[in-house]
């Protein structure tokens, strides 16, 4: 289990996996973000994996880009060890898995909960937005629904970290 008290650099390790094959046909080519010093200097670099036909990904990579993350993407077909290895707990899980600080992030977590858990430390193992919800990033579209932001420990333990309403 990687806990965020033992990371010291600023990167952020996203596994994406799960995503319809249907979405493969919208997969695009993702690459380095330009991002200005300022922003570089306060946001962590962000290192994608995901699976080759995952198109929602690419949409969550573009909201982590448009708040100054700076992201390199990388395709991998069986992204299932790093999500055990983050210990991200199954009923939790959802299309990506990231690691930032020493947290784990796991599925279309708004940057703005990704932003709050970074800058108030909180004593979790991660946040997660489980399942893949309409109107979460880089799942927009009609319909959108509001959903809840989880906080999860190394046991286990998982509360309400946010409630979202993206209407």
């Amino acid at each position: 289990m990687i806990k965020h008290a033992t990371f010291t650099t600023a990167f952020l390790l996203i596994s994406l996996a799960g995503c319809a094959e249907a979405e493969a046909g919208a997969l695009a080519e993702i690459t380095v973000a330009e991002v200005p010093v300022s922003s570089a200097q306060s946001m962590p670099n962000i290192l994608v994996y995901k699976t080759p036909s995952c198109g929602c990904c690419n949409g969550w990579i573009e909201h982590l880009q448009a708040a100054g993350f700076s992201v390199e993407g990388r395709n991998l077909r069986d992204l299932m060890s790093i999500k055990r290895d983050a210990g991200v707990p199954v009923g939790l899980s959802s299309c990506h898995t990231a690691l930032v600080e020493g947290y784990v992030v796991e599925g279309h977590v708004p940057v703005d909960q990704i932003k709050r858990m970074l800058a108030e430390q909180p004593d979790i193992s991660g946040i997660a937005v489980p399942g893949m919800p309409i109107g979460s990033p880089g799942m927009e579209g009609p319909n959108a629904k509001p959903y809840q932001v989880i906080s999860f420990d190394d046991s286990g333990n998982a509360r309400v970290y946010a409630d979202i309403d993206p209407r």
